[in-house]
């Protein structure tokens, strides 16, 4: 039997059913969650969609959006993650996986620690949406307009709009074909990329104008931290894509963005281009991602932070 007639077997045999992306999650993460969530709920089955970070902001519109929860109580037999390399990033809602019959992992990392019995992985996919899709049309599920605008969502996010080298021929079919489902492309842009709060402006500006160059302008990082969120009413997702424009200044090869979390830590945002496994530096520090997006969570001190920066050196 292969994966997915053993997913499609567990899920048709599970009653009660969550599914979970990770923490601080993105466009991917949400997109997913979503697109698998209302497809099975589409074969009469309870389907508990956790975020235990809620939904930010940008991603409120998609369908189905107000029926993320963070926790659920209820008995679980089949506990689905997305877009997780690892337990770790599901944070708090490991508790209910743990407790669950099976886990299946629905992933596209490179860099993973698996923890789930049932796996449907594929690195060379361009966003966990694409796996959603081929999975969805196993369960012989028809892709309606929302379903369609949650999985478009996830590879428009997961490719920085088409632009990472993660993009292959089935990346554009199967957004040719979610197209044809009705979806507002222009207003899904729009909404995803062009459209920013002030906050978001001003932190964007501050973290730039923080931007610090070191190994002949090959390594760019910047800080931004709680007094300057405070002071603009922003929030941590206001600057999500900042070490992405870090990455786009000529001559740089690795961005690194350092966020204040809580008191005591920071949460690092990394960058790559040509080929540089940035990963590697995440996962030292117990976090995950692609060899040219990743991140990870460090102490707030000057020896960690110099740390990370000289490994970051010794990739070049």
């Amino acid at each position: 039997m292969n994966a997915l007639d053993l997913i499609k077997r567990k899920i048709i045999a599970a009653k009660e059913i969550a599914i979970s992306g990770h923490i601080n999650p993105d466009g991917d993460s949400i997109g997913s969650l979503l697109s698998l969530g209302l497809g099975i709920e589409s074969l009469n089955k309870h389907v508990h969609m956790l975020s235990v970070d809620g939904v930010p902001k940008r991603y409120t519109s998609l369908p189905g959006a107000g029926r993320i929860v963070k926790e659920t109580n209820k008995p679980i037999d089949l506990a689905i993650s997305v877009d997780c390399s690892n337990k770790e990033i599901l944070g708090k809602t490991f508790e209910v996986f743990k407790k669950a019959k099976d886990i299946l992992e629905i992933d596209h990392h490179e860099f993973r620690r698996p923890f789930g019995n049932i796996k449907l992985i594929d690195y060379k996919a361009a966003a966990a949406g694409e796996l959603i899709y081929i999975l969805l049309k196993k369960l012989n599920i028809r892709i309606s307009g929302d379903i369609a605008q949650n999985l478009l969502t996830s590879i428009v996010v997961e490719t920085d709009s088409f632009r990472l080298p993660s993009v292959t021929p089935f990346t554009f079919e199967l957004s040719a074909r979610l197209m044809k489902n009705g979806v507002d492309f222009y207003n899904l842009v729009d909404t995803v990329f062009w459209s920013r709060s002030k906050s978001s402006a001003i932190l964007t500006g501050i973290c730039l104008t923080r931007c610090k160059f070191i190994k002949n302008n090959q390594i760019v990082w910047s800080i931004i931290r709680q007094q300057d969120f405070r002071k603009v009413i922003g929030t941590d997702e206001d600057v999500d894509a900042v070490a992405d424009e870090m990455r786009s200044i000529k001559d740089v090869k690795i961005a690194v963005l350092l966020r204040e979390k809580k008191k005591g830590w920071l949460r690092v945002s990394l960058r790559s281009k040509e080929k540089i496994n940035i990963a590697q530096i995440a996962e030292y520090y117990g976090g995950g991602g692609h060899f040219d997006v990743a991140g990870c969570t460090i102490a707030d001190n000057p020896g960690t932070i110099r740390q990370l920066l000289s490994m970051a050196e010794g990739l070049l």
